[in-house]
């Protein structure tokens, strides 16, 4: 084979999100301030920026005000005020409003199309000279004899399935860097590596994880009131399984709702998905639906692990930022301001010492020291309380709240890997989920249809098994299974050939959620980045 074309950059970032973006920016902004010229490339592996982004979302704006100050006379897509917070408990039949927690009121903020808001984000960086290579996926860590990280590599583009070289075959491109930054998201492929090589998480607890399932909506416009947000907790989920839902109403007639599991619930036969269509049909809920249509719909896994499971965020030649680090506030439902916060961070680090020093240190010095690790360190025995039980969970984070404050002289412990917490089938029962009626509830392949999902088909499957007799051998013998219900894209499917089980992977159907990597009992799933360009297209999410 011959060599690889070379690239070279001051800075190469994976991911154009929140995270990477704001690094970029910032970094830029220090450059021209101070007339030093850094190259600054970011490849993400979405057609688009913003077409692998899913979120809620309700933005804290603290962030943004601190990189671009005038945002509010340009034409940023972020433009419906937070005005009504509701938060209900649920049962079957009946809803309860609560009192709002105070870390869950969201005046000042703003309700917002995360993928439009990067979107956005990105036209902003290339105008400032940043180069930006969407439909492209890092594939590979690139290291230097010593072991320091000196960049990525992209996929190779036109292999087919058996792995050889296609008719359309194009050699991937080494991209090399004085530093690296990876901000791929929740579970990025290449994050999880390097926490192995450079043991990362050596000082830290085990991530924790939530799955996402969201579906946006376009209603009556009698029925839609901008700024108004509800969140649920309760019904359909039982108390020992953690987890809730948003509804916010934003833009023109446009409703963004969504369901919420941790990943460390127990019960193998718990589907997400079908939790999140039987809960749409709750009276409380189905009002603001009835009469209008899904126009899309996503799933992503997210951080919940919080102060507790921050790693070690550099090592020689780069660093981790916003939620490949765990940057997220779980009582708040929040994390974009997070993610910015912590790009920012590492950009001023970085045009500090880039040509000083290989292993930049001086980010998590500063990480430490700022507000972003403050609001962490406050919240963070809330979300590990609910290994107790929601009703216990929900009398012991009222009082770290109005008690202590977030000061607790203690910090509780999360209960360990969410892979882990899977009980095995004989001890839970199926659960019959009602059938869905199409109009507010719909099936798993029909939703995928809105995701804007796609695939070479004719492609090495990215969804790679270590052991491929572990689906049968495992987890049908012990979890029935799981795999094809934690999935909210019908990837997993077992059939039956000659009377014999098998499990097939239809990853052309692939969300990118990462939740089989963090939930596969025996972590024998290991999700790596198909061919750029690949996955969801996802459209306002």
């Amino acid at each position: 084979m011959t060599a690889r074309e070379k690239m070279e950059y001051d800075v190469v970032i994976v991911g154009a999100g929140p995270s990477g973006l704001s690094t970029a920016i910032k970094l830029k902004q220090l450059s021209k301030k101070n007339n030093k010229e850094i190259s600054i490339c970011i490849v993400e592996k979405g057609s688009e920026v913003g077409s692998h982004i899913l979120s809620g979302a309700v933005v804290e704006t603290k962030s943004l005000d601190e990189l671009i100050p005038n945002w509010k006379d340009t034409d940023i897509p972020v433009k419906t005020q937070a005005k009504k917070d509701k938060f209900l408990y649920l049962t079957e039949h009946k809803s309860y409003t609560l009192p709002t927690p105070p870390q869950m009121k969201n005046h000042g903020n703003y309700i917002v199309s995360l993928g439009n808001l990067c979107n956005w984000l990105g036209n902003y960086a290339e105008n400032l000279g940043i180069e930006i290579y969407p439909g492209f996926s890092a594939s590979e860590i690139l290291f230097s004899d010593n072991g320091h990280v000196e960049g990525i590599a992209t996929n190779d583009m036109g292999r087919l399935k058996d792995g050889s070289e296609g008719p359309n075959f194009e050699q991937g491109i080494e991209l090399k860097a004085k530093q690296t930054v990876f901000s791929e998201g929740c579970r990025g492929h290449l994050g999880k590596q390097l926490m192995k090589k450079f043991d990362l998480n050596s000082a830290n607890q085990s991530q924790t994880y939530a799955i996402g399932i969201k579906e946006l909506w376009e209603i009556d416009e009698n029925k839609h009131n901008p700024g108004e947000i509800v969140h649920t907790t309760g019904w359909p989920l039982k108390s020992d399984t953690y987890g809730g839902s948003f509804l916010y109403h934003f833009g023109k007639n446009q409703v963004s709702i969504g369901f919420v599991i941790g990943l460390d619930y127990k019960n193998p036969y718990l589907s997400p998905y079908d939790e999140f269509q039987r809960f749409k049909h709750h009276s409380e809920i189905k009002k603001h639906l009835e009469g209008g249509r899904r126009i899309s719909y996503g799933a992503r896994a997210l951080n919940e692990g919080g102060y507790q499971s921050i790693p070690k965020l550099t090592f020689p030649g780069g660093l981790l930022v916003g939620c490949e680090a765990g940057f997220l506030n779980v009582p708040k439902i929040k994390g974009t301001h997070l993610a910015m916060k912590s790009g920012m961070l590492a950009a001023e680090s970085i045009f500090e010492l880039i040509d000083k020093e290989k292993e930049i240190t001086l980010y998590e010095q500063k990480i430490k020291k700022s507000w972003l690790y403050k609001e962490l360190h406050s919240v963070r025995n809330i979300r590990p309380s609910f290994k107790w039980g929601f009703w216990k969970a929900i009398v012991y984070s009222a009082i770290d709240t109005y008690l202590f404050r977030g000061k607790a002289p203690w910090t509780i412990k999360h209960e360990g890997s969410d892979h882990n917490s899977l009980g095995e089938k004989k001890h839970f029962s199926p659960i019959n989920y009602p059938k869905p009626d199409g109009i507010i509830s719909f099936d798993k392949l029909t939703n995928l249809s809105f995701s804007g999902t796609n695939h070479e088909e004719d492609q090495p499957c990215h969804l790679t098994l270590l052991n491929k007799d572990v689906p049968i051998e495992v987890n049908l013998e012990k979890f029935d299974n799981p795999e094809t219900r934690y999935c909210p894209a019908g990837v997993y499917e077992i059939i039956i050939n000659n009377g014999k089980p098998s499990l097939q992977i239809n990853a052309q159907n692939c969300l990118h959620c990462k939740t089989c990597d963090i939930k596969d009992p025996t972590q024998n799933i290991n999700w790596i980045a198909p061919q750029g360009g690949g996955g969801p297209n996802y459209q306002g999410m």
